[in-house]
């Protein structure tokens, strides 16, 4: 095994003090949700607010992340399992080096979520569930994807005939057949400085 002849290197400097240097928490935002529930752009729209807030981030997307790192994987079970593991470990080392990290990834099993978390410290991770029906994330369809398995041109399609485990229990629930971008990125900083990652606006306690 390729393990027995590795060693972990300790680093003089630490996440603490890359946390500190940035004068920031670091943590990771996983967004889950079906093709087309909103991740991505309720991910866009959050890094754009941490931008303005002068937060250090850096936003992961899943078919930014299959078009490089993870370009190997195709999307069987085993597949998925990989994609969401290598992610994670991206995650890790990214928090680490004192990052606000948001990863928006349909990441379908419940199993690999938790292996995800299982990585962090307890507060530095966070799942948040983008939901919205099916049937709305078909409408939407804004790659033309449903539209594709719907004609058999492509198979295995999470929501469709692969499984989306909903999230046992997430940190945060967005409805975006409730609720417009805007809406859930406000939903999601008040949670944000709830937790401490993000100060209170002056004059709030």
């Amino acid at each position: 095994m390729a393990g027995d002849f590795l060693t972990w290197h300790s680093h003089s400097v630490d996440q603490e003090q890359h946390a500190r240097q940035k004068g920031q928490r670091p943590c990771l935002i996983w967004l889950t949700g079906l093709s087309g529930s909103g991740k991505s752009t309720i991910a866009n729209a959050l890094e754009l607010e941490l931008l303005k807030a002068d937060r250090h981030s850096y936003l992961l997307d899943g078919d930014n992340v299959r078009m490089g790192l993870n370009k190997d994987l195709g999307f069987s079970d085993a597949d998925r399992v990989e994609n969401i593991r290598r992610i994670a470990e991206v995650s890790r080392l990214m928090v680490d080096a004192g990052l606000i990290v948001i990863s928006a990834f349909i990441s379908p099993f419940n199993a690999e979520r938790r292996l995800a978390k299982s990585l962090f410290p307890e507060g530095q991770f966070f799942e948040v569930h983008v939901n919205a029906p099916l049937a709305v994330c078909e409408t939407r369809d804004p790659k033309g994807l449903y539209k594709k398995v719907r004609a058999g041109e492509i198979r295995q399609f999470t929501g469709v005939d692969s499984p989306y485990e909903i999230p046992d229990s997430p940190d945060l629930v967005l409805n975006t057949a409730e609720h417009d971008v805007q809406g859930c990125v406000d939903q999601l900083l008040a949670f944000l400085i709830a937790q401490g990652v993000l100060p209170a606006p002056e004059g709030r306690v």
